[in-house]
């Protein structure tokens, strides 16, 4: 499919794109799983064309994960409504000339692929910002660029086992991953913030952005009242259930029918750091 076809399909997400403050914004996206997806779902929900790019015959990795949504993936379907899909081989010339005229009209360029796939295709992210000065590319990685971990993959429960959520959730001596992805959560929010930004900026300098997002950043981040606690001296919180690890009272209490409760900090009470 070339992008004049891409501009005139009335497929069914292009007739349902919402109107929104985003409207006019051209989102392109080399994305799969959840983080990438998470955040151009959201621009996508404020207006903003969104044009996933997927391998031809695979397709994002979350369509196969279950056929819960009648035949689709539960996770695909939360992620990937309200927009279009591009089916392109960007190992194949005419394909990669299909995405390079695509990429010319994008404004936002958003990216979770594997460490340095960017580069293989000839799409470094720093190339891009030169090529394309009004684009804004968004790069999501597990550790970042120039460390000693950047050319590793990264996956939601590694960077939540790295950055220490997991060990702060569950019961002393079981530790858990919380049931929800935090890391690819919490990094998709991030990118979300940090395009909403960076288009902001262009409107005043005319000019785009490179935008890198690495996963363990944002675990490292939610994590700061915690580090902060044992960097000033304090013991390394233990996870306590449902429960706060650093704030008491906080957490579930069963009735007196023993049934469960969620007892939180009251108004007006001073929460007590736990010893």
């Amino acid at each position: 499919m070339d992008d004049t076809q891409l501009d005139s399909a009335p497929g069914p997400d292009k007739t349902r794109r919402l109107s929104g403050p985003l409207e006019g914004i051209t989102v392109l996206s080399l994305e799969q799983a959840i983080s990438a997806p998470l955040c151009t779902r959201h621009l996508a929900e404020l207006g903003a064309r969104v044009i996933k790019v997927e391998n031809p015959g695979i397709g994002d990795t979350a369509r196969h994960y279950d056929g819960a949504v009648r035949g689709l993936a539960a996770h695909f379907v939360w992620l990937n409504h309200g927009k279009e899909s591009a089916e392109l081989d960007l190992a194949d010339a005419a394909d990669m000339e299909v995405f390079r005229r695509l990429l010319a009209k994008a404004d936002v360029l958003v990216s979770n692929l594997a460490p340095g796939a960017l580069a293989r295709l000839d799409l470094a992210p720093a190339d891009l910002v030169e090529r394309y000065p009004r684009l804004i590319v968004v790069d999501i990685s597990g550790y970042g660029t120039g460390g000693p971990l950047d050319h590793k993959r990264a996956y939601d429960l590694l960077v939540q086992a790295e950055g220490g959520s997991c060990s702060i959730t569950g019961l002393p001596g079981a530790p858990a991953k919380p049931g929800v992805p935090a890391a690819d959560i919490g990094t998709a929010l991030y990118a979300y913030s940090a395009v909403l930004a960076a288009l902001y900026d262009r409107e005043r300098t005319g000019h785009g952005a490179l935008v890198p997002i690495a996963m363990l950043d944002v675990i490292a981040e939610m994590m700061g009242f915690a580090l902060n606690q044992v960097l000033h001296g304090g013991p390394e919180p233990e996870p306590v259930g449902m429960g706060s690890p650093m704030v008491a009272p906080y957490g579930g209490r069963a009735g007196h029918d023993q049934r469960p409760r969620v007892a939180a900090t009251g108004r007006g009470t001073a929460a007590q750091p736990r010893s």
